[in-house]
Parts: C-alpha cells; sequence; structure tokens
C-alpha cells in the first residue's frame, strides 16, 4: 500500500512548457474576454445539471429517504419534519453555478489579475488531458491551498480554456460575506460547516449532494484535500472525509471510473503573506467580511510577480485499486444503504489522499526566492551579495539534481535573478553596501519611532514571511536529507547493507533517489 500511487514514472512537464495566460488578455479587451463564446463538451456529452435538478435528485434518492427515516425513528419526530431539515441543509450548502455571473467574475478577475501579476503560467499539455479526462470520467479537481486566489483562478482558467466550470466546496464563513456569498454560489460554490462532528443529518445530506455530482458527472468538483489554507505554506495533512465522499461511487460500482487531477499553484509573491506572518505571532485572524475585503484592495496595487498553475496526470482510481482493495463489501447490501467502509477501503482512501499531495509537491514551481530566503535565514546578520549569489547558484543545481522545477530565467545572469528577486520582496529584504538583510515590518501607520517590544514582533513578522517561502522548497529536501542523516549514524560496517536497501525500494516519487 506505502506505494501505491507512485509506481507511474511519467514526467511531470518542465517550466518551458508552460503559456502565460495573460498576455492575450493583456492584447485584447476585458469585456470581449467576458462576452467569448463558451461551449466546453461534458462529462460523456451531458448537459450540467441545473440547481433545482440537482437539489431534487439529492431529497429524491433512496440513501437520504432511508436516513431521514431512520432519524425520525430515534428522535420521534415525523419524518416530513426531518425531511424539511435535509431540505433546509441542502439550500443552504448548494451551488447555483450561472453562466452570466462566470462572465462577470471574469471580467473583473481579469482586471485585477492583469494589474497584480506579471505572468499567469499554464501547462496547456496538463489543460489537454484534463479536457480528455472530462469527457471519460466523472473528474475531481484536487489543488494545493496557498493563497484565496487559489478559490478564483481555476475556474477563471477553466472558463479561458473552454472548459466545464467546477463546482467548489468551499468553508461556510465565506457564505456569510455580503454579496460576496452569494456571487460565490452562483460561481459553483457549495459551503460546508468547517465541524460536521456527529451531526448525522448533516453528513448524510452532504454526502449525497457530492456523490450526487460525481455518479452524474455534472460537473467537476473542486476540493483542498489538505481542508484548510496553509498559513506556513508547508503541505498539511489530508483531511480524508470528502476524499471518501468523492470516491465513494467508485466503490459501490455506480461509475466506472473517477479521474483524480492534482493541480500545483505556486507564487512569486502571496497577496496574503504579511497576514499569515502576523497570524503565526497570534494577532487573531480577521473576520471574512465583504467591508474587511473592501479595506484589503490597496493589496492589489502592489506587484506580486508571476503565479504558476500545473495541472497534472489525471489519476485513474480504478488503475490505482487494481488488486489493492476488494468492493464485495458493497455488493452484499443495496447500494442505497449507508456502510462503514472497511479497514482496506478507509486505509486506501489515505494513501491516495497523501499521495495526491505529494503530486502536489512534485509538481510545484518553484522560485528563486525560496532558495534565498533559505539561505538568509541560515545568515540572520545578513551576507555578501556576491556569497548570496554563489550559495543560491548551488542550491539551484541541487534542486534541479533532486527533479523539482525552478523558475529561472534563461539567459538572464545570476546577479540579475538575485537583483530582481530582492526588488519583488523589498518589504522583507534590503541591500546596502553589497550587503543583503532582512528587515523589519513596517510600523503601523508610518509610526517613526516604536518600543523594544514592537521591533521584535515586527522583526519576527519579517522572519517568518520569509520561512513561509523557504518552506516551499522543503519538500525537495526532505527525503534526501533523511537518507543522508541515515547514512551517517550507519555502522560502516551496515553501509552496504543499507545502500542495498535504499536502492533497491520504491521511494514514493523521491525524485533523485
Amino acid at each position: 500500500m506505502e506505494t501505491l500511487v507512485w509506481t507511474c514514472t511519467e514526467k511531470t512537464p518542465e517550466p518551458g512548457v508552460f503559456s502565460d495566460m495573460l498576455e492575450e488578455r493583456r492584447r485584447t479587451s476585458d469585456l470581449s474576454y467576458a462576452l467569448k463564446s463558451y461551449s466546453p463538451q461534458p462529462y460523456k456529452g451531458h448537459p450540467p445539471s441545473s440547481a433545482r435538478a440537482l437539489h431534487q435528485a439529492v431529497m429524491d434518492s433512496q440513501y437520504l429517504r432511508y436516513i431521514t427515516q431512520e432519524i425520525a425513528t430515534e428522535s420521534r419526530e415525523p419524518v416530513e419534519v426531518i425531511r424539511e431539515e435535509a431540505s433546509g441543509i441542502l439550500e443552504e450548502m448548494s451551488h447555483n453555478l450561472q453562466l452570466s455571473v462566470i462572465r462577470l467574475l471574469g471580467y473583473t478577475l481579469n482586471k485585477v489579475f492583469k494589474s497584480v501579476f506579471r505572468r499567469i503560467l499554464v501547462n496547456e499539455d496538463g489543460l489537454n488531458r484534463l479536457q480528455q479526462a472530462i469527457q471519460e470520467h466523472p473528474v475531481i479537481l484536487m489543488p494545493n491551498h496557498r493563497s484565496y486566489v487559489d478559490f478564483l483562478v481555476l475556474s477563471y482558467i477553466l472558463f479561458t480554456y473552454d472548459l466545464p466550470l467546477p463546482v467548489i466546496a468551499a468553508g461556510i464563513p465565506l457564505m456569510g460575506m455580503k454579496l460576496i456569498g452569494e456571487l460565490l454560489r452562483r460561481s459553483g460554490a457549495f459551503f460546508i460547516r468547517r465541524t460536521i462532528g456527529a451531526d448525522k443529518l448533516y453528513w448524510a445530506v452532504l454526502s449525497e449532494y457530492v456523490r450526487t455530482i460525481v455518479r452524474t458527472g455534472s460537473a467537476p468538483v473542486e476540493f483542498y484535500v489538505e481542508g484548510l489554507r496553509s498559513r506556513t505554506l508547508k503541505s498539511l495533512n489530508p483531511k480524508l472525509g470528502m476524499m471518501h465522499m468523492v470516491l465513494e461511487p467508485f466503490f459501490k460500482g455506480e461509475v466506472y471510473d473517477i479521474s483524480l487531477v492534482p493541480i500545483s499553484v505556486s507564487y512569486d509573491r502571496l497577496l496574503e503573506e504579511s497576514l499569515l506572518a502576523h497570524e503565526l505571532l497570534g494577532v487573531p485572524k480577521p473576520k471574512e467580511t465583504t467591508m474587511g475585503l473592501l479595506k484589503a484592495r490597496k493589496v492589489l496595487e502592489d506587484d506580486y510577480g508571476s503565479m504558476h498553475v500545473c495541472f497534472g496526470q489525471p489519476i485513474s482510481v480504478r488503475e490505482l485499486a487494481k488488486g489493492r482493495i476488494t468492493r464485495s463489501q458493497y455488493n452484499l447490501v443495496p447500494r442505497d444503504l449507508p456502510q462503514k467502509p472497511s479497514e482496506e477501503i478507509q486505509a486506501f482512501v489515505s494513501v491516495v489522499a497523501h499521495g495526491m499531495v505529494r503530486l502536489q509537491e512534485r509538481d510545484t514551481v518553484l522560485s528563486p526566492w525560496s532558495l534565498m530566503a533559505l539561505i538568509l535565514l541560515q545568515n540572520p546578520e545578513g551576507l555578501a551579495l556576491v556569497t548570496l549569489t554563489q550559495r543560491t547558484a548551488w542550491l539551484r543545481g541541487l534542486v534541479l539534481k533532486f527533479g523539482a522545477h525552478l523558475d529561472w530565467p534563461a539567459q538572464v545572469s545570476d546577479e540579475e535573478v538575485m537583483s530582481s528577486s530582492m526588488s519583488l520582496h523589498r518589504s522583507m529584504v534590503g541591500c546596502e553596501g553589497a550587503r543583503v538583510f532582512l528587515l523589519e515590518a513596517p510600523a503601523p501607520g508610518g509610526e517613526a519611532s516604536v518600543s523594544p517590544e514592537a521591533a521584535v514582533f515586527r522583526r519576527a513578522a519579517v522572519v517568518l514571511m520569509c520561512a513561509s517561502y523557504r518552506n516551499q522548497v522543503l519538500h525537495v529536501f526532505v527525503r534526501p536529507a533523511l537518507v543522508a542523516v541515515a547514512m551517517a549514524t550507519t555502522p560502516s560496517t551496515r553501509k552496504g547493507a543499507f545502500l542495498q536497501r535504499v536502492c533497491l525500494r520504491p521511494w514514493n516519487g523521491c525524485s533523485g533517489l
């Protein structure tokens, strides 16, 4: 089971095959883009289901009828009352995807993205594979989650390339934002409570809603397998609840196959870099409100470099499951009845979820700043620019040998790359007299003098911002580092046997080993 996902050896597309989708957008009007012809090829030629039809299908399902009857019996309430409650939950949760709203959102995002990003680079080969997968099987889009922008950019890309728009699992706090919540709902978002606990009815409605979308293939389902946005930019342990819901139609034989598509979204510079650092220092997270969003619009006046979006190779659940799990338990009772998954199925779901996170890491495109941040954090008092350049170039060679993707401009001197990266991250790093050093975060309101405690806080904020960018490269080094540590601590008489075991075992996609 440990090597479940990584038996494939297909090479991830190199950064050179990425295309800047903003290049054409800058040459055309935003209005003509928003009103462009949109005719995606859906799953097996079936048109997407309306929100009303989906709602009716969920409420009419035998599974939900069984659960509501069971809850009514346990609570001694009329089944009609329970079904009305279920309908209310579904109404609160459901998306209401409308193309007119997508066009409005496309018009707005076109303006915003052209303003804040130099480029949005997309691997078009990955989009071609996705287009083929969507027509053959239900598709699950599984991006990593590093920024609020993640939520919007995939729909923007799919609309641009004439692909079916996804329905997107979102946290229920977003629903409470005036106007924005309804805009997101009509853009394909369906809203899920952060904590469900033992609420049997909510679980039943949510799981049947998700399974119905997957079973009918009415739209690709997009969700974050990590569950939450990573504040440290490290990968988080996957959450398995939604993962099991999207796979259950396959376990029950309701669909022949399901395609899982790992998607890696990486940024030269995050819009929320300061916010995340202050949250890590204990500053309460601002409540997600429309007014808060409007107040934060000043961040749109800055330069955030490039964004890379890598659509990975679609993964066949049927191929993953072949010879590894048995689905016979689902044949012993009617499909419409709830079943507790076996330990084998639970282990399979866990391995697939962790594997998708690993694929997201593998396809991440690193920026030069991630390497520079690693070195700067090891030299808190600063270091000479020439030394920083040499060490960054050495790290560049190392990450490329380990198979990572690095957006290092071709035919540009290392010194120019250093200068460009420091200019983009000038809020964190300074250069004076050919010496590079980390700065302090700006004082609130531009205060000229601050207390020693405040100065320490401001310094810590910059260190944490820098550490977040460094964390983006950790997955490249962690496995080779573990082997190196093991080698260093293995007695010389046993090194041969140790190396034999290392070289003969599969390494779960561990590039460079």
